[in-house]
């Protein structure tokens, strides 16, 4: 049964629905292995962005002030992916068992390619009835961009950090302990949650804008988040045929480190391949966001 068609539980709260009709295996998890980081689970896929390519350049021809790249795609198909994959919208709090009510995709926007400059984290939240994803993404990015490029103005939950910067620690781990009890008993404020990336669906990260790669990044024991994304550097690879003979793609390895609590190896295999197929045909993403995507698995 669906979260979002049945009548409200007196656990669910303002951004989360209490999955009670959770498998036993799932309903003990939490118990025996409490801590997020200790049910990590690692998968990677490297895939073919040849379809990708011919799509942005489709897309830059009309010469937009902000140009669409493969990240604005990428987060754009995972936004698809969780749309119709809702268990990967799940997180474990307080020993149960969650799905949000809204899918929130969060990454890092750099101030400038220095090593002194600042880093803003922002949060982009899907709008199931809001059309295109990727001009959704691209919409949001640009005016982010603009703010902490242009503006070098700091946003979401950097401003808050720099706040913290001058309290003393014992204030600190006191604040950080009744933050804590508050978000095992589901009531953590609203209002830290709105910028912190680990209140997130997904955690992104676009290593391949700095030229590099990593097969691993953990996620995180503070908040909810419990999917993070590794976006590597773009590379070419041989696509080997039938008969011996390869050729050489533009291909983009991706990592997962999700908590395995929320869902089964099947369910996220199945979910990596969805990905695939969207990023494989990416003009899939111009229809509306909640709209079916015609695939067998």
């Amino acid at each position: 049964m669906n979260t979002t068609e049945r009548k409200r539980n007196r656990r669910d709260r303002w951004d989360r629905i209490f999955v009670k009709d959770s498998d036993p295996f799932h309903f003990i998890m939490p118990f025996v292995m409490p801590t997020r980081c200790a049910n990590e689970a690692v998968m990677s896929e490297t895939f073919d962005i040849t379809g990708l390519d011919r799509y942005l350049q489709n897309k830059n021809a009309q010469n937009p002030d902000f140009k669409y790249t493969w990240f604005h795609v990428i987060c754009a198909a995972m936004a698809k992916v969780m749309v119709l994959r809702p268990k990967l919208n799940y997180f474990i709090s307080g020993y149960r068992l969650y799905e949000r009510r809204d899918i929130e995709i969060a990454f890092v926007i750099k101030h400038h390619f220095a090593d002194e400059a600042g880093e803003s984290l922002v949060k982009f939240v899907v709008d199931k009835d809001g059309g295109s994803l990727v001009e959704q993404v691209h919409s949001f990015t640009g005016k982010m961009v603009n703010k902490v490029r242009k503006n070098d103005e700091v946003t979401g939950i950097s401003r808050a950090f720099n706040l913290f910067d001058a309290v003393p620690r014992p204030l600190m781990k006191l604040v950080v302990g009744i933050l804590r009890r508050l978000e095992y008993h589901g009531y953590y404020p609203k209002a830290l949650t709105k910028d912190d990336p680990c209140y997130s669906s997904l955690f992104i990260t676009n290593l391949g804008s700095i030229k590099m790669s990593a097969d691993y990044h953990h996620i995180f024991e503070w908040g909810t988040n419990s999917f993070f994304a590794v976006v590597n550097e773009k590379k070419k690879e041989p696509f080997f045929k039938e008969d011996g003979s390869y050729e050489m793609r533009d291909t983009i390895k991706m990592s997962f480190t999700v908590d395995e609590r929320v869902a089964d190896g099947f369910y996220f295999a199945k979910s990596i391949k969805l990905l695939k197929h969207i990023i494989l045909h990416p003009e899939i993403l111009d229809a509306d966001a909640s709209a079916p995507v015609d695939f067998e698995y």
